[in-house]
């Protein structure tokens, strides 16, 4: 009974909601660049969460860019994977999706930040999303290829793996927290998919490849 209640589709209906989801971005960012403290309350901090209550922050965080080049990085992704995504699933499974992947993310996050003690870090960003977004793309699009930096064509499912490998080893060697955020951007949007609509990645990719 639970597993068919989880897998219940959404009437099918479009209305933009990438569109809107980055005018709501560019709008908070707006906003923060003209007030530090908002961008204080907004961004998620093991401190403020715990000790001030500000308990919309696993929530707001992805809606905070630290600057220019953040956001526009973030929108461009949310805008080329969530735009295709949304065309196929529908805006309700697709807002669905968003905001399950990156609120999960941001409480992993901050349990994380929490059990190691990173109480001066701030998250910030949709990055965390767009990981995600960047997944549910290749399997719902397995044969489709991404020009990486605009010039070399990769199969969406490998730029998937280049990704994911680049951000483990990063987690390591740099010592930044985000990263760990960005794997569990994939691994929360695997589990969706796997969930809640039946899909299974690693096949996919495998009957795609032979498509190559």
């Amino acid at each position: 009974m639970s597993g068919s209640i989880l897998r219940r589709p959404f009437r099918y209906t479009f209305f933009n909601a990438t569109l809107i989801l980055i005018a709501v971005n560019a709008a908070i960012f707006l906003l923060t660049s003209l007030s530090s403290r908002l961008e204080a309350l907004l961004a998620m901090n093991v401190v403020m969460v715990v000790r001030y209550h500000c308990f919309w922050q696993p929530v707001s965080y992805m809606f905070t860019h630290a600057n220019f080049q953040h956001i526009l990085f973030n929108m461009l992704g949310l805008f080329f994977f969530g735009f295709p995504v949304e065309r196929t699933v529908g805006s309700r499974e697709f807002l669905l999706f968003y905001f399950v992947c990156g609120i999960v993310d941001g409480l992993l996050s901050f349990a994380l930040y929490y059990v190691l003690g990173y109480y001066r870090v701030f998250l910030l960003g949709a990055s965390g999303v767009v990981y995600a977004l960047l997944l549910a793309y290749a399997v719902i699009f397995p044969r489709s290829r991404i020009f990486l930096f605009g010039l070399i064509p990769l199969p969406a499912p490998l730029l998937v793996a280049l990704y994911a490998a680049i951000e483990f080893f990063s987690q390591f060697s740099a010592g930044n927290t985000a990263h760990f955020t960005h794997l569990m951007g994939f691994a929360v949007a695997w589990l969706y998919l796997y969930v809640r609509m039946g899909l299974h990645p690693l096949k996919i990719w495998k009957n795609a490849w032979r498509g190559f």
